[in-house]
């Protein structure tokens, strides 16, 4: 499950046909570590942290039945948090950007399966994009640029 209501990143990769460049290659190619999320009611301090231990610069925040509602941008967080503007024990929800969920902007369904070249026109107007199970009942893992670049640079396309 991903979301088309991020900001867009300028990628990197090259001006290839996409379906050449990745030779039928899916997310589940790239590798992904496991993703990390959060509760929605897991504290501010907690979410730092954890993020900080796993290196993560995005957490997904998930409702207690574990769909996304949105998600922690850790290096604004922890910025607002040094400043005072966020208290350590504030829950996260009271802090994340929300997913926004409307008829004009559907969510884009990205799974292990979904081809790289999806990925990439998805990742042209998003930051990252949640990788879920094709059921989407669980966050499987988060996809980058970065990601595919890493891939592409890997294989030698």
């Amino acid at each position: 499950m991903a979301t088309a209501t991020l900001s867009s990143q300028t990628s990197h990769l090259s001006a290839a046909n996409p379906a050449e460049k990745y030779r039928g290659a899916v997310v589940e190619d790239l590798q992904l570590p496991p993703a990390f999320c959060v509760k929605s009611s897991e504290t501010i301090h907690r979410a730092i942290e954890q993020a900080y231990e796993r290196d993560f610069s995005h957490i997904p925040v998930l409702d207690r039945h574990r769909r996304p509602l949105g998600y922690i941008d850790v290096a604004t967080l922890k910025t607002r948090w040094e400043s005072g503007d966020a208290d350590d024990s504030e829950k996260v929800i009271n802090v994340m950007s929300r997913f926004k969920r409307t008829a004009s902007q559907p969510y884009t369904l990205i799974t292990p399966y979904t081809p790289l070249a999806e990925l990439e026109e998805f990742l042209k107007h998003n930051i990252f994009a949640i990788v879920t199970d094709p059921g989407r009942k669980f966050v499987v893992a988060l996809a980058t640029t970065h990601d595919l670049e890493t891939f592409v640079s890997r294989r030698g396309f």
